[in-house]
């Protein structure tokens, strides 16, 4: 199978596209936790303040962003060894990026139910 420029290098490794449909799995993903990290940001802002909840969401989104790029760039590695025939990466960077970011928001969640119960 060939792409429109021609390189049979460029085109997807199997009919079922699955390395293709995985790496659109962890992209969605990591913008769903982006998402959640902004949404729990501004829930905390009245119980930690501005500046602390604008830190736990930067952080949630950088965690997110590069759980993102790291998802690509195994994606390209493993088309790229499999193409050749080659084993395929090691791999768990997105999955520590993820659950990084996973921990913050549960740790902004936290911090939101304990906050909601001590401002009544």
């Amino acid at each position: 199978m060939t792409t429109p420029s021609g390189n049979p290098e460029d085109a997807p490794f199997d009919a079922g596209l699955q390395p293709e449909r995985t790496l659109l799995a962890w992209r969605r993903t990591a913008l769903s936790f982006a998402v959640a990290g902004l949404v729990a940001e501004r829930l905390v802002a009245g119980t930690l303040g501005p500046v602390l909840a604008i830190m736990l969401g930067v952080a949630v989104v950088a965690c997110a962003a590069g759980a993102y790029v790291l998802a690509s760039r195994r994606y390209r590695r493993a088309h790229e060894r499999l193409v050749a025939a080659a084993a395929l990466p090691p791999g768990g960077r997105a999955v520590t990026a993820l659950a990084a970011a996973a921990a913050l928001i549960a740790v902004t969640g936290a911090v939101f139910v304990v906050g909601a119960g001590t401002l009544r």
